[in-house]
């Protein structure tokens, strides 16, 4: 892999057309005024010939980077072939091919039995698929989900969702959902899990009987909290206790952005419920899934759909990524390894500041205490080449979600570029009013 710079350019592109025709939603063009044209590996370029280091990977959908080599070649020779693109829930070879690699090269190593749902092709289908499911397999209404957690802009993922600015474009009520406190919320000596349990055990509590508990073993967008692999056990064994079904978002945390295939591994309990989406298909195409315990498969035929459940295209790449990446544990060493050298790397930027740093595996981020400060470093960044984005209930944590199969010489050049960025705001005086 190259070890050049990024190279960013200065101008602006005209932007009269998005102004003109595109909604004001939109967020990340604002951050980062570029139009791009062009990524492979770990870089996105831009149209007038910038080229910038991308530590965001479409919020951990490329975690296998941009255009890898080896599933765009699957994925030509498939349409080449005239291979079925839309197939609904038809049988399709591509079909196939995935469900048999997800058996053979995921679930089986792993002691795992799910059943594999095809739901519409984001995370939030996922999402809205698995508390379906967890109502009506239980007869119950409520869900338990977490502060700082987020699970999808729809109505039923939003109502699991913490944010207030997310849930305040709903427009409706967003009703049967309880946020408990997250592990670590009130502080390391408040034991929250036993909170829960106190409240389920306590028919005064006011907290009704839950259908499941949906958790994130990493807030991706909540700042980078992470649960301890204790209190992910408690959760569960609560969970079982109180008829309810455990549910893990794996989103954003799975595909090997936390170690493992799955963010749960070798934490000691098995989720009745995953979620997925983002990198499932290795290559940014739509595609989700909500893998369950084969008892739970109570569905009636077309009782849950979505008209793009059968993305053959992504079954393709999904295939090839699952194959090449996880075929044995090569991969995983070298996450392994790099999450090592973000985490010492973060550690010192931390240190020099007296910060904190947040998050696992190549997961990982910096808590600037500020929104504002957190802001003008990742704005610093984009001027000197790097994608970067922060994440928080208040936009105060600089999360780096590089690609996990860039090269050690390319991580180290990055955070450098973050370092710098960091040292360079908290050195100017608004950077020390702003503490």
């Amino acid at each position: 892999m190259s070890t050049t710079l990024p190279q960013p350019t200065t101008r602006k592109p005209d932007t009269a057309i998005y102004e003109r025709r595109e909604s004001a939603v939109r967020s990340y063009a604002r951050s980062m005024p570029r139009q791009f044209n062009k990524a492979e590996d770990v870089w996105m370029h831009d149209n007038q010939g910038g080229r910038y280091l991308d530590f965001l990977s479409g919020c951990s959908t490329l975690n296998y980077g941009h255009n890898h080599p080896v599933l765009k070649s699957a994925l030509m020779d498939y349409i080449a072939a005239n291979g079925i693109t839309h197939g609904l829930d038809l049988h399709t070879d591509a079909k196939e091919a995935f469900l048999d690699t997800l058996e053979t090269v995921i679930l089986r190593p792993r002691g795992l039995n799910y059943r594999a749902m095809f739901t519409g092709p984001t995370g939030t289908n996922a999402v809205e698929a698995a508390i379906k499911l967890a109502r009506k397999v239980t007869g119950r209404e409520l869900v338990i989900a977490f502060t700082n957690g987020f699970h999808g802009m729809t109505l039923g993922a939003l109502a699991c969702t913490g944010n207030a600015a997310k849930r305040g474009g709903a427009g409706v009520p967003l009703f049967h959902v309880a946020h408990e406190p997250y592990d670590g919320y009130h502080g390391p000596d408040v034991d929250t899990a036993e909170l829960l349990e106190r409240r389920l055990a306590d028919p005064s509590s006011g907290l009704d009987a839950p259908a499941a508990i949906l958790v994130e073993t990493v807030q991706g967008e909540g700042g980078l909290n992470v649960a301890s692999a204790p209190w992910l056990r408690r959760i569960a064994a609560i969970a079982r206790r109180h008829g309810a079904l455990m549910i893990v978002d794996d989103i954003q945390a799975g595909c090997g952005r936390t170690g493992g295939f799955f963010s749960f591994e070798d934490m000691g309990f098995v989720p009745d419920i995953v979620t997925m989406a983002k990198s499932l298909s290795g290559m940014g195409l739509p595609f989700a899934l909500t893998l369950f315990r084969p008892e739970l498969d109570q569905w009636s035929p077309g009782e849950h759909n979505g008209t793009f459940r059968g993305n053959n295209h992504a079954f393709v790449t999904a295939a090839a990524a699952l194959r090449h990446f996880w075929s044995d544990g090569q991969f995983q060493q070298d996450v392994a390894r790099r999450s090592g050298m973000l985490e010492r790397r973060l550690d010192a930027m931390a240190a020099e500041h007296g910060l904190s740093t947040r998050g696992r595996g190549m997961m990982r981020g910096i808590d600037l205490g500020s929104g504002e400060i957190a802001g003008t470093v990742t704005a610093t960044c984009f001027e000197r080449g790097l994608i970067i984005e922060t994440s928080g209930a208040h936009d105060e944590v600089v999360k780096v979600l590089a690609p996990l199969v860039i090269d050690d010489a390319l991580l180290s050049a990055g955070l450098d570029i973050l370092e710098s960025s960091i040292r360079e705001t908290l050195a100017t005086p608004y950077g020390v009013a702003a503490e």
